[in-house]
């Protein structure tokens, strides 16, 4: 199944056409989770630790309230990639997890988001 989505960059003024491909062309296990399978989990470690940290008493969630501003946390921590933060955290996954949070929010304001509950919708 191949679709068509038209964007509008309101900067420059031109619109965009992406031709988004079936299901095949986007290869999560394969592509994402097989390359990189430890620095994954290294990611998930920090979502565990800012759970405990913010919400102890509650279901593992992404407390949207308490992550605002992922472009400038992940510079923070980039600057210290390479060593570990002071809740035993790698710097560096917390560069990974405020990059993805970053793209998250990015593509849920741009209406690309299907899978997400923060999808703008138009």
């Amino acid at each position: 199944m191949w679709t068509m989505t038209v964007t509008h960059d309101v900067i420059s003024g031109t619109e965009s056409a992406y031709i988004i491909d079936d299901r095949k062309n986007m290869p999560v296990f394969s592509g994402v989770l097989q390359y990189f399978p430890d620095a994954i989990r290294e990611v998930s470690k920090t979502s565990w630790a800012g759970n405990e940290q913010h919400h102890p008493d509650k279901p593992l969630h992404w407390d949207r309230s308490k992550s605002g501003d992922e472009l400038d946390a992940l510079t923070r921590h980039l600057i210290e990639a390479g060593t570990m933060d002071s809740d035993g955290i790698r710097h560096s996954a917390k560069v990974a997890w405020r990059a993805l949070a970053n793209l998250q929010k990015e593509l849920e304001q741009s209406g690309q988001a299907p899978l997400s509950e923060y999808n703008k919708k138009d």
